[in-house]
């Protein structure tokens, strides 16, 4: 037994030394590369509160019909644009015609009744009773006509203002009356985030204000400005509806879930160019430059702002990071400092 561990270790012994040798001469071959560097510091912003909510718009409207009626046409389909005043649905307007026709007819015969009893009036033929009779018919038959007319306009439904459709509720053939909606339309170039903010935060919000607001599909942050602030709490909830109004943005849809950050105070961090973060699956890496030579370090990141990363550990306030350069960098590996 002795013998074999004498021989173990005088076989082993070469191996180790073979392999311990040629990794210095690996870095002492590293040459030389050209980066870019910045200075990393310590920097405040307002610590917030991320409350979710959901983008709707700030015009929609439900499309119902102001009379009872079979549907007769249906002229508009879910995504199409309208202008205000323009045609979505018409009802059939036979019978209210009719009506029209008869208040006309009846409106006619009182305009000549009245007519001939003012000749007579004056003529001092007709008392002033019967003329009073003959003008009041005349009157009535007159405002008959005029709601018929009107009733008759209500068969034929408007786009109250500009927009999209965004659903159908009914179709031709279909039944409609008051208080049954036909179509649902807004206005896509007005948009507002609502959110429900928890009340132990609905102090640090005005209105007026300007938050910080992201969405899934905007790329970049967008600032909401408080234009509707419950001044009630939800009993149940115990939450306060708050309204943004939201700048046009590529990619921004009603429906969508946002996030509104709420100010709770404010928190200082170092930040990282997020140019100079290296990922490597879960892990997260900086180039340090110390003493000529890129020194590999493992950071953790936190909150993302504006093009800076901050970092919770591994760095420490003036230290330099490669911010150009760093994906074909070794560990110790020479550097010099681009101006």
């Amino acid at each position: 037994m002795k013998r074999f561990l004498i021989f173990t270790a005088v076989a082993i012994g070469p191996l180790l030394s073979g392999c311990h040798k040629p990794e210095h001469t690996t870095r002492a071959e590293l040459a030389s590369a050209a980066v870019r560097v910045q200075a990393v510091e310590r920097k405040s912003r307002a610590a917030t509160e991320d409350v979710v909510g959901t983008v709707r718009p700030t015009l929609s409207a439900a499309i119902e019909a102001k009379v009872s009626g079979r549907i007769e046409k249906m002229l508009v389909v879910p995504g199409q644009t309208v202008k205000a005043g323009e045609r979505l649905v018409e009802l059939d307007a036979r019978q209210i015609q009719a009506q029209l026709d008869q208040a006309t007819a009846s409106q006619q015969q009182a305009e000549s009744d009245f007519k001939r009893a003012s000749d007579l009036y004056q003529q001092k033929i007709l008392s002033q009773s019967e003329f009073d009779s003959a003008q009041s018919k005349f009157r009535m038959a007159a405002a008959v006509e005029v709601e018929a007319k009107t009733m008759l306009d209500y068969t034929v439904i408007i786009a109250p203002f500009d927009g999209v459709i965004t659903r159908k509720l009914a179709d031709v053939g279909d039944l409609a009356a008051p208080g049954k909606a036909l179509l649902q339309m807004e206005n896509p170039n007005t948009l507002r985030l609502e959110a429900d903010v928890p009340e132990a935060l609905i102090g640090n919000v005005k209105l007026g204000d300007q938050l910080p607001v992201s969405i899934a599909s905007v790329t970049n942050e967008i600032q909401g400005t408080v234009a509707e602030l419950s001044p009630a709490a939800d009993p149940n909830s115990r939450t306060f509806l708050v309204k943004l109004d939201l700048p046009n943005a590529p990619g921004l849809r009603s429906g969508q879930f946002g996030r509104v950050a709420v100010p709770v105070g404010e928190v200082s961090a170092i930040r990282v160019p997020a140019s100079a973060v290296i990922q490597r699956g879960q892990m997260e890496m900086v180039f340090v430059v110390a003493n000529g030579h890129a020194e590999l370090r493992i950071i953790k990141t936190g909150r993302r702002v504006g093009n800076e990363l901050e970092t919770v550990s591994g760095l420490n306030s003036g230290e330099q990071v490669v911010t150009e350069g760093a994906s074909g960098l070794t560990d110790r590996q020479p550097v010099a400092i681009k101006p």
